[in-house]
């Protein structure tokens, strides 16, 4: 049973220097001083490359939030492989890429692949060599610019932001008619797939016994 009233604790063990324990944040506001010094001396040294990478759209896991959205680790390669960037070359101009991750939506492959082309447009690609124009590097008056300091940005985020907007239709009940059954849809869809082996079987089995009966 647990003591009541104010009575002596048993088996106590405060004797212990717990002074030499006790962690303490005084230096706080200088951390804080420190982190924003440090952030500004980054985007000072990058400049005039963005200090984040860009990052894609991805859904949040389970049925609780896979209504938001927010950055994932990186671009799948067939999100790359679409929005035609070599899978190489995507590190290399600021754009992560995840190659485990996998497309299992239209829909997110198309809102990537999109990301990619806005962010392409907007890449202002110095020549590896001066001099040296390739194809895709950026004209000598758009590097001019960027390096000093026009059209540039600090952050990719701000440019391409990933927001999460509600769309909704309100109605009567009567305006929205079920077309279908999901729930039956599901069901056969799960039969089919676990009697296929049993149904192709059967149906091999009578065309051999269809077969011997011709001979």
């Amino acid at each position: 049973m647990a003591i009541k009233h104010n009575q002596q604790i048993q088996k106590n063990h405060f004797h212990k220097d717990w002074q030499r324990r006790v962690r303490v944040h005084f230096d706080q506001p200088g951390r804080k001083t420190r982190r924003r010094n440090a952030r500004v001396a980054k985007a000072a040294k990058v400049a005039p490359r963005p200090v984040d990478r860009l990052r894609p759209v991805v859904r949040c896991s389970s049925i609780k939030y896979n209504r938001r959205v927010r950055p994932g680790r990186g671009f799948t390669l067939a999100e790359l492989k679409t929005a035609g960037i070599p899978r190489k070359l995507a590190p290399t101009i600021g754009i992560a890429i995840d190659p485990r991750r996998q497309n299992l939506s239209e829909e997110s492959l198309k809102a990537n692949v999109e990301r990619l082309q806005a962010y392409k447009k907007r890449l202002i690609l110095f020549p590896r060599r001066n001099g040296k124009v390739t194809k895709g590097d950026a004209s000598a008056a758009e590097v001019k610019a960027a390096k000093k300091g026009e059209n540039t940005v600090v952050s990719t985020t701000s440019v391409l932001p990933i927001k999460n907007v509600v769309e909704f239709e309100e109605g009567p009940i009567g305006n929205y008619k079920g077309d279908e059954n999901a729930y039956r849809k599901l069901r056969d869809a799960r039969s089919e797939a676990r009697l296929i082996g049993v149904r192709e079987k059967r149906a091999k089995a009578k065309a051999e016994e269809e077969q011997t009966k011709k001979k």
